[in-house]
């Protein structure tokens, strides 16, 4: 069967979710990070996202790929820019072009988190060079495509080789005994990667076109989400040290009262989106069953 739809960005964290999920009904993309079976593209190159969506011919483009590192992006705005709004320019427009559905991954840094979580309606501020590109790539998509899902998330964990999310250093730092300094006044909306991935399947496929929050339904402050992670991973907590937002000399500012609202997404959805708890105990299971 040929794949029917494209993940740009496959070889990163969302990504390979996401190519897990689909299984052989997609292919994916790389551009630095060489996997097998996945495709090379270089996103901020035009000419070569048109020839791969010309060759491929996508019902769905699927995009997570991003410069999501938010600090970097603080110092080396010409490399966010490239990436986070030409990049994906160039690919919501190869949809557009050739008549697939995209769907695009955005962020809550978008808002400047004094009053979270957001609803999909809440008027957008962002606060760091990393919110204000994918701001711009959101602004984009909605008023040149037809055809579109803007999914906005929060918190995303789970399994990653790389160990390139939250729950990744928690776990090795936990397991050493190394402090972590951890967030006391940063709320979020914890959202576990393969309950995303199964979320993401299904907005793709709805009769819907507009902004998503496909994410966890608890509004939780940095340091408590940690330690409920210790204690379901059964690790001693005291290596956690709460930390104030001023103290951690973060190069961008966060949202401090982060987070989106997922409930109008939740009713377009037969995918139940989890608990944080939910989520942490099936990162669980996934970590055991790679024991």
């Amino acid at each position: 069967m040929r794949p029917d739809i494209l993940v740009v960005g496959a070889s990163g964290f969302v990504g390979g979710a996401l190519l897990r999920a689909y299984g052989r009904r997609a292919i994916g993309t790389y551009w630095h990070s060489a996997t097998p079976g996945l495709e090379r593209l270089d996103m901020c190159d035009a000419a070569a996202v048109d020839a791969l969506v010309d060759r491929l011919q996508p019902r769905i483009i699927i995009h997570p790929a991003a410069q999501p590192n938010v600090d970097r992006c603080e110092s080396e705005i010409d490399e966010s820019y490239r990436v986070n709004v030409t990049g994906t320019v160039n690919v919501a427009r190869a949809a557009r072009r050739t008549g697939a559905r995209y769907l695009y991954f955005s962020t809550d840094y978008v808002f400047n988190g004094k009053v979270g979580p957001a609803p999909v309606d809440a008027p957008t501020d962002p606060l760091s060079v990393y919110g204000r590109h994918k701001l711009e790539a959101e602004v984009f998509i909605r008023e040149n495509l037809d055809n579109y899902v803007i999914a906005r998330t929060c918190g995303v964990f789970g399994f990653h080789p790389q160990g390139k999310n939250f729950i990744m250093a928690l776990l090795d730092k936990g397991r050493r005994g190394e402090p972590m300094r951890v967030p006391s006044d940063q709320w979020g909306t914890p959202t576990y990667v393969d309950n995303l991935a199964q979320a993401v399947q299904e907005l793709a496929e709805l009769d819907f076109v507009g902004i998503a929050h496909p994410v966890g339904p608890d509004f939780l402050v940095r340091i408590e989400f940690a330690r409920l992670a210790a204690e379901i991973l059964g690790l001693d907590p005291s290596f956690l040290q709460a930390t104030p937002t001023s103290q951690l000399g973060q190069a961008a500012a966060r949202p401090v009262y982060g987070g989106v609202d997922n409930r109008s997404t939740q009713a377009l959805l037969r995918t139940r989106l989890m608990s944080a708890r939910e989520g942490l105990l099936a990162f669980k299971k996934d970590m055991e069953g790679r024991a």
